[in-house]
């Protein structure tokens, strides 16, 4: 007998009880998607060469156009306090947007979209949500997880000629109900049920689902002309047919919606959507009646690439304005007699942010080239969701702390309040990232991302012996193959760019004893691991270190600007240092005897992963304060709004820029004379002068509104009589005549 089939045969019966039953729904998430480099990573072995070949990101001349044109014109119309008061957009940006098919990136020109890539998609986001969140969120949701997606990918011909071109010139405005007030995080839970009838429909009998829904979070539902649902579907016998995906029209008989939540506060429209008895006739199903019960494979397999795409882009954007802001104030704001961005504690702040900027863009730009070869890489996206919403509520707050006074005044000058109340929203939606942390990064990277443990499984579930027994033994090598690179040293693989090689050594180290790490863990703990959440989460957060450090590797060779080398290098040690303080903890905390061993053995040699010392901070501050095209390079993205705090500020670097060193010397005239005239007096120009002085108060001051009114004594009228209550149930939007659609075609 073949020694596989009798190792086969041995495991069988405790690898049956060990690994852990899957569910249609788990099994559908593990089966969506493709690997990539992540799964490299967790098999201890990263090909640099394999890496790099990914290439840089690509735009189209259609693409470039209209990043040069319409998305600067649309993003000087943004008015960001002015939006944030009125909880709407403008009504020439609702008109703008419809007009210039930002509705419709996704969808393709055969169908009157505007065809956009990944990479594109995702910049268009970013620079728009640099100015204003609000937007940024109208824009993206049709484009990501729904109708359109759904039905480019799954819907039948007749659908798509009808809905496609009415979603892409902005007739129809989508919206998608998956949430439920009982199915938040476990959205396979869904308690909407749908009953397969047949009754009387625009006068012919009709097949179709008569469902009772109750959603709730659902973006652009108060303005929304379609509504993509899902739904479990049931048959006449009551039997499960599960989760479907359908399209409804707005208005229709038995659906509720126009109602408004209001998330932070913030401009876009969300809102719920109720039906009672609503009868979803068989075409309005996605892909009819032969995708019935197959929505959950659908939705999961859109949001493998979605994911990467639009919340990334906003938390991007959210680190690159807060690391321009933090930058720019605290080279105008003066304390002591110093620019503040000069104190080594701001000027530390700022450092590491820029270096986690340079890591989390280089992993989305990264993800963006492997969806557009074609890739869907559904744990690397969950990463991307995590990691870069994470990364941006994070800037976001050192932002505000670097502000001081100046970012708690809610006004139009405000810089970033705004923001800040809005960083939650990312964290939240498409998966909140504490369950994506503890259950899904690791959960599907264990299996879909580890060369071996996904055969051994397929194996005990065919109950085929010699299979199992051959995955054990190639499972064996690999254990085998990362203890020796774990404590000895682990090759580099490929050709990383030369003024890397010292950082590309670390990350195949740091490869190899994750993986180890991986494999003890898996293996001592079986399937307890998978409701060890604190365990699996530091596990799936190391493999989200390794990868945002490989990908500063790539974006540094496809960049080819050697005046980012010491972010790049500042990036990766933070990586690697915060991956290698997550496995000390990780080895700290697991339940088995022995642990300690283990985690000396495994992490030796690792001291040298030492976090950036304050000389090497120090220097980064400095490349930020006097190169302006450094700065630049890391906020790419970074749009001139309409006016606003940021536009000012903007206006004073570039009125501070013309003055050069003067700035210093004009600083110190005007904190002896408390004049802004005669301080602009003493400069070579002083016609230059006065505009910075001018334009460098501007953004020092904060907005002031008028208080209550006061008696005729002066004192203040605290007895006056209260304003009127704000009516419970507010109008869904201020402004209706400008987002009402022509009258709907019913579908078809």
């Amino acid at each position: 007998m073949p020694l596989a089939t009798l190792i086969g045969r041995w495991a069988m019966q405790p690898f049956s009880k060990a690994l852990p039953p899957l569910g249609d729904t788990e099994r559908a998430a593990l089966e969506a998607g493709t690997v990539g480099f992540e799964g490299q990573l967790f098999g201890g072995r990263p090909d640099f060469d394999a890496l790099t070949a990914a290439g840089p990101n690509q735009l189209s001349a259609r693409e470039e156009a209209f990043l040069a044109n319409e998305v600067p014109a649309l993003c000087r119309m943004l008015d960001d306090h002015a939006i944030d008061q009125a909880h709407d957009l403008p009504p020439e940006v609702w008109r703008f947007l419809r007009e210039k098919r930002f509705f419709g990136m996704v969808i393709p020109e055969a169908f009157g979209g505007l065809g956009f890539g990944h990479y594109a998609h995702a910049t268009v986001v970013a620079r728009i949500a640099s100015v204003n969140v609000a937007t940024a969120v109208t824009v993206m949701v049709p484009n990501s997880l729904g109708p359109a997606e759904l039905l480019l990918r799954y819907g039948t011909d007749a659908q798509k000629d009808h809905y496609l071109p009415r979603l892409a010139d902005g007739r129809e405005l989508p919206c998608f109900g998956l949430t439920s007030p009982y199915a938040g995080s476990d959205a396979a839970a869904i308690p909407d049920r749908g009953v397969l009838v047949e009754r009387e429909f625009q006068g012919r009998r009709t097949r179709g689902f008569l469902v009772d829904f109750d959603k709730r979070y659902i973006t652009l539902a108060p303005v929304a002309t379609v509504v993509g649902l899902a739904f479990h579907a049931i048959d006449e016998s009551q039997r499960e047919l599960g989760i479907t995906c359908a399209l409804i029209p707005v208005p229709h008989e038995g659906m509720e919606i126009g109602r408004r939540h209001r998330p932070m506060d913030s401009a876009f429209m969300n809102g719920p959507i109720r039906g009672r008895q609503v009868f979803v006739p068989m075409d309005w199903v996605i892909g009819g009646e032969a995708q019935v019960g197959q929505g959950w494979r659908m939705l999961m397999e859109c949001l493998a690439a979605g994911r990467a795409i639009s919340l990334p882009a906003l938390g991007s954007a959210m680190q690159q304005t807060a690391l321009y802001v933090s930058n720019a104030y605290g080279q105008i704001r003066e304390q002591f007699g110093l620019p503040v961005g000069k104190f080594h504690a701001v000027a530390g702040l700022v450092a590491q942010m820029s270096a986690q900027l340079y890591a989390t863009d280089a992993a989305r730009r990264f993800t963006a080239a492997a969806l557009d070869a074609g890739e869907r890489p559904s744990v690397a996206s969950a990463i991307l969701k995590v990691q870069l919403t994470e990364a941006g509520r994070r800037a976001v707050n050192h932002g505000m702390d670097i502000l001081g006074g100046k970012g708690i005044i809610s006004g139009p000058s405000n810089l970033l309040g705004v923001a800040y109340r809005q960083a939650p929203i990312a964290i939240t939606v498409e998966g909140a990232n504490i369950l994506t942390r503890a259950l899904i990064v690791f959960g599907q990277g264990a299996v879909r991302c580890h060369p071996h443990v996904l055969d051994e499984m397929a194996a005990v579930q065919a109950k085929d012996e010699t299979a199992l027994g051959q995955a054990l033994i190639a499972h064996g090598r690999h254990v085998a193959r990362n203890l020796w690179h774990s404590l000895f040293g682990a090759p580099v693989l490929g050709d990383p760019p030369e003024a890397l090689a010292g950082e590309a050594r670390l990350i195949a180290r740091m490869s190899a004893k994750y993986a180890l790490t991986a494999d003890l863990a898996m293996g001592l703990l079986g399937g307890k691991l998978k409701r060890m959440e604190l365990l699996s989460a530091r596990l799936g957060d190391v493999l989200a270190h390794l990868y945002l450090a490989s990908a500063c590797v790539w974006r540094y060779r496809v960049d080819a600007a050697p005046e980012l080398l010491p972010f790049a290098q500042a990036a990766i040690r933070l990586q690697l240092d915060e991956a290698g303080k997550i496995l000390r903890d990780l080895y700290a905390n697991l339940p088995t005897p022995g642990r300690r061993l283990l985690g000396a053995l495994v992490l030796r040699r690792t001291a040298h992963l030492a976090p950036l010392r304050d000389v090497q901070l120090m220097a980064l501050a400095e490349l930020l304060r006097t190169r302006p095209d450094v700065v630049a390079r890391l906020v790419p993205d970074l749009s001139e709004p309409g006016p606003g705090g940021l536009r000012d500020l903007m206006q004073a670097m570039a009125l501070g820029a013309q003055l050069g060193d003067e700035t210093a010397a004009l600083n110190k005239v005007l904190r002896r004379t408390r004049s802004l005239d005669e301080a602009a007096r003493s400069a070579s120009d002083p016609a230059l002068a006065l505009a910075y002085l001018q334009a460098a108060d501007k953004v020092i001051q904060v907005d002031d509104f008028e208080g209550p009114a006061r008696n005729a004594d002066g004192s203040a009228g605290l007895s006056a009589p209260a304003a009127p209550p704000v009516p419970s149930a507010p109008p869904p939007s201020a402004r209706p005549p400008e987002r009402t659609t022509p009258p709907r075609v019913p579908a078809a």
